[in-house]
């Protein structure tokens, strides 16, 4: 048995300075938003905490209603994660493990309209958006995203590597229905895959800004990258302010990743689609 090589030195300096490089643009976000706009003016650069945080914080929700931007995203961006995770993890499941006419078709097709740049269809989707009477409404944010065209790449690959054609075809025999075949087999080993899906759709959505700032109104129904905008305008750049709202606004995305990062994990040494 040939004996497992320990990685050098080089190695973990590697990863170490991508650990750092990942996370310092959080901490000193974190470090600007404890400190006032006076010592960020300084020469030496910032690199402890100040004392400034719950003012800052304060301030963040005195000049917006972020309480609401953040309960609007939290909406927008859990509905669109389920419904991908659902609908993509059906579709994947049809387009790997059931035969039917057109399946290879239908699928390059789908993977096709990934290639199409989001940009081309703003106009016809604010056309559509507003005929439906949804402008200033969080359906014009939700609804066109319900379904990805990646999110179904993403769980027919996870089936074709998860899901064996005998098991589908045993749960058949059995008397299984596809719905049945689906939520006994389907479900329990695209968990991981899932997980991944469900925070990459999660995080996309939640810092989704052009699209809300074309369609939602800012005061009424704002994002939080909406939110955060309105922290930046102005007769000047309020570094500690918006930095501030930025810090808060990546807590919820740092929570999801730290509820499911244990699936995450998973789904990458199992070899997860890519």
């Amino acid at each position: 048995m040939t004996a497992r090589r320990k990685p050098g030195g080089w190695v973990y300096a590697v990863l170490t300075g991508v650990l750092g490089a990942s996370v310092f643009p959080l901490y000193w976000s974190f470090v600007v938003a404890t400190r006032d706009n006076a010592a960020i003016g300084e020469t030496s650069p910032l690199l402890l905490p100040g004392g400034h945080l719950a003012e800052n914080v304060r301030r963040v929700f005195d000049t917006v209603d972020f309480w609401l931007a953040i309960g609007n995203s939290l909406i927008v961006a859990g509905t669109v994660m389920v419904s991908n995770v659902v609908l993509a993890s059906l579709a994947g499941f049809a387009f790997a493990r059931l035969e039917f006419r057109g399946r290879n078709t239908l699928f390059l097709l789908v993977v096709g309209s990934a290639m199409v740049p989001a940009q081309l269809g703003v106009i016809p989707l604010y056309l559509v958006v507003g005929d439906l009477g949804w402008y200033g409404r969080l359906e014009a944010v939700i609804v066109p995203a319900l379904l990805s065209a990646f999110s179904v790449f993403w769980m027919r690959q996870a089936c074709e590597n998860a899901i064996s054609a005998d098991l589908v075809d045993a749960a058949t025999v059995d008397g299984c229905s596809i719905l049945r075949t689906y939520w006994h087999v389907a479900v329990p080993a695209l968990r991981a895959p899932a997980a991944v899906l469900a925070m990459l759709t999660f995080m996309a959505t939640w810092n989704d800004y052009f699209w809300p700032l074309v369609v939602l109104d800012p005061n009424e129904t704002p994002t939080v990258q909406v939110a955060l905008s309105q922290l930046a305008s102005g007769y000047y750049t309020d570094y500690a302010l918006m930095l501030t709202g930025a810090t808060v606004g990546v807590l919820p995305v740092i929570a999801l990743f730290l509820l499911l990062g244990r699936y995450i994990v998973r789904g990458i040494l199992k070899g997860a689609p890519v």
